[in-house]
């Protein structure tokens, strides 16, 4: 067993070798919170950690004891008006207006396992005994609204994964205004929070900054979890860096409007809060009906950052994705959008395909361009049918012609989308999301369906699988070009507009599950303008992600760094593609390109025709080093070894799970000059055993571990002619293969 309850004391215990949380009912019958950290023993009574005083201008909860007062108590589930003042968990207006509640205890359960959540992605076991889950039901009496707290914690992992779910067991309507995930009160705020954040072609960027006394948060208001704001926070130490010390990382596995907040009280106590955002948020619960709530995820780590993200990357690796994919290398794809944008026709692609096929490359992926009268991207989103003057014979001549040659055939959707000219808006202008009365705001020329329908979600769902069972197409690239604005739904009531945004995202999901279902040997991969959803919400239903437009390269670097805090290396897009770069101008080696790439889902973005023959040459030694080592690049244990944030230096690893293998990624962004000597300390090696690097030197694990493995170059002093020469952007891979 690994869930208590001490029914004397009224505790509940959550704990395996790993972590503890520890839950109070207490004496007014709603919850507190005790702790939640490194793991302790369990003990029948925990009551020395529920610490009440009493405190001027704080308002108690029974008369004549000054010293209980929500003010201050840490709490589990929290709602505002009756003595506490910070943000709370739960808002619930009324039919009389008023949002005060009471949410008392009422019952509990300790189920094995881990339920599912109802139309929504969520993390997963396979047998009963990976995961225990404790249900709390709190009811407010007067109003007939109850809601249960699930928390499922994972019997060898230190995760815990927690969802509410709410039922209006009364007789009047409410209105659900805020309705977190998760909700906890450290009892401290020693802590750096850590965001990632960024825009269009620059995301997932780490932020670190101390906490202080008020707010910190980030957040979506976009109708996607966003380019600028990841649903993914971490709380360390100071002292705390990658390889030592306590961190706490919170994921949210929703792709929609999401919060994420760090609350300081003026008594040092921190409140973190993570769910749908409330902005713009509401739902009426009709008198028997529920609500259930994104989960969140809490990994707890005392030994630095890369074991919190190793638990994050296993957890969704294995059981968060799904599906025929979950656990294969992933095919290496050349996609020919920057190699050709609008502008190509069936011999110009097949050219493009049969070089990567003599290059080894398995799989081709047409782009944007296909279907309707598409030659620019104003026009035919929508209109799912293949342009015939491009492609004579339509996307089920082309495929059959690609897979002739060897190859495996995919193809770009951008599903939620339309634009004004193209036949879809000209029959169904209201099947698009638009406020009446008001001037629609267009982004990439294009306006949101409303997947918030479901005859809107049916209809795409007809057109896509109509082409997916006709023509052989194993990988679909599922693009999302533009945020929600004047988000209004013409299929909903005025009382329920505030649902919209979130009833489009479960309608994607809706979308996404169904053709999962129906093509379980389809490759998804989610992509939205680049990473504008790069979320586990969407891991759920597409193992990889586009992790962004951006394919520069160094920009690369700290993309891919920062995505790796929460996110596996096989979830993460990545290819190689022409220079000077086209998003940022930038002219990078091809080694480089390659070596920054091969740390996720391997592939190329140009034509490989328009290199010269010693490039041509390269890429061939390029995939047969992916074909080679992806198992191990895709789904070994994954170190971040130096910072591209803190240094002009980069520098991560990957290591087989029997630490035969393993290979270090170094990358220098600006050249030195007559700079000093360098090595990198590298992890998770077998301290006995002896590696040879590159079939080159030989040390053992412990001396590459402690001394470092030595990366001086020809930049440390003088250049010889004798010496490969240092430049701008240089990097190597190391192959580390034991004796």
């Amino acid at each position: 067993m690994s869930i208590f309850f001490e029914a004397q004391s009224r505790t509940f215990h959550l704990t395996n070798q790993y972590i503890s949380y520890l839950i109070k009912i207490m004496p007014n019958d709603q919850l507190g919170q005790l702790y939640f950290g490194k793991a302790v023993r369990h003990s029948d009574n925990f009551d020395y950690l529920f610490e009440r005083v009493s405190r001027p201008m704080s308002a108690s909860v029974f008369e004549g004891q000054p010293d209980f007062s929500l003010d201050h108590i840490k709490q589990e589930y929290p709602s505002y008006g009756t003595g506490d003042f910070r943000h709370p968990a739960v808002c619930v207006r009324q039919k009389n207006g008023s949002r005060i509640l009471d949410l008392t205890y009422q019952s509990h359960r300790i189920i094995p396992g881990k339920p599912a959540l109802a139309d929504l992605p969520a993390t997963y076991c396979e047998s009963p005994d990976e995961a225990e889950t404790l249900c709390i039901v709190l009811e407010d009496k007067l109003t007939g609204l109850t809601v249960e707290l699930c928390y499922t914690l994972f019997c060898h992992r230190p995760v815990l994964a927690r969802s509410a779910r709410f039922h209006n067991g009364g007789t009047d309507p409410l209105m659900l205004e805020t309705a977190m995930s998760l909700c906890l009160d450290l009892p401290d705020s020693r802590y750096e929070w850590m965001q990632f954040s960024g825009a269009w072609s620059r995301e997932r960027h780490i932020r670190t900054r101390m906490l202080e006394m008020g707010i910190q948060s980030v957040e979506s208001t976009r109708g996607t979890s966003s380019h600028n704001h990841n649903p993914f926070i971490v709380l360390k130490r100071p002292e705390t860096t990658e390889f030592s010390g306590e961190a706490m990382g919170f994921s949210l596995i929703y792709s929609g409007n999401f919060l994420a907040q760090a609350e300081v009280d003026t008594w040092g106590v921190t409140r973190v809060l993570m769910g749908i955002n409330p902005f713009a948020f509401s739902w009426k619960l009709e008198p028997g009906e529920a609500f259930q709530t994104p989960e969140a995820v809490v990994v707890y780590s005392d030994q630095g950052l890369n074991a919190m993200s190793q638990s994050f990357h296993r957890l969704y690796q294995k059981r968060l994705a799904r599906g025929y994919w979950r656990d294969r290398p992933r095919p290496i794809l050349l996609n020919n959008w920057e190699a050709t944008y609008f502008d190509f026709d069936e011999e110009k692609l097949l050219q493009i395909a049969r070089t990567a096929r003599e290059h080894g490359i398995e799989l081709f992926v047409l782009d944007d361009g296909w279907f309707g009268q598409r030659d620019s991207d104003a026009v035919s989103l929508g209109d799912w049918f293949s342009n015939s003057r491009k492609l004579p014979d339509g996307i089920t001549g082309l495929a059959e012609k690609i897979e002739a040659m060897g190859l495996k055939f995919g193809l770009w959707f951008e599903p939620e989308m339309v634009n004004k000219d193209s036949d879809l808006y000209r029959a169904h202008p209201d099947w698009t999301i638009h406020t009446p009365g008001r001037r629609v705001s267009l982004g990439r020329n294009q306006i949101v369906l409303d997947f918030s329908r479901p005859e809107v979600v049916d209809y795409i769902y007809e057109q896509m699988a109509g082409l997916l069972s006709r023509a052989k197409i194993s990988y679909v690239k599922w693009d999302m070009n533009r945020c929600i604005t004047e988000a209004f739904s013409w299929s909903l009531p005025a009382d329920r507009q505030g649902e919209v945004f979130h009833r489009y995202i479960l309608g994607v999901y809706r979308l996404y599950d169904r053709l999962n279902q129906a093509f379980p040997h389809v490759l998804f991969e989610s992509c939205a303008s680049g990473g504008g959803r790069f979320d586990p919400g969407i891991l759920y239903y597409a193992p990889q992600g586009w992790a962004s437009d951006d394919s520069d390269a160094v920009e690369r670097i700290k993309i891919q760094y920062g995505t790796s805090m929460c996110y596996p290396v096989s979830s993460i897009g990545a290819h190689v593609s022409i220079v000077p770069n086209h998003q940022i101008g930038r002219v990078t080696p091809l080694e480089t390109r390659a070596n920054v790439a091969c740390f996720g889902t391997f592939g190329y973005e140009l034509d490989l025709n328009c290199l010269t023959h010693a490039e041509q040459e390269e890429v061939k030694k390029q995939v047969a080093f992916m074909k080679q080592y992806r198992q191990l690049l895709q789904f070994g244990t994954f170190y971040r070894l130096l910072s591209p944030f803190d240094t002009n230096f980069a520098s991560w690893m990957v290591v087989s799970e029997d630490k035969k293998t393993a290979i270090v990624g170094w990358y220098r962004l600006l050249n030195e000059v007559n700079g000093p000597f360098h090595r990198i300390r590298l992890c998770g090696l077998d301290p006995q055993a002896m590696y040879r690097i590159n079939q080159r030197d030989v040390c053992y694990g412990d001396q590459l571990m402690h001394i470092g493995l030595v990366t001086t170059d020809a930049s440390a002093g003088e250049s010889m002619p004798a010496k490969k020469p240092s430049g701008d952007f240089d990097s190597c891979l190391y192959i580390l293969e034991a004796e």
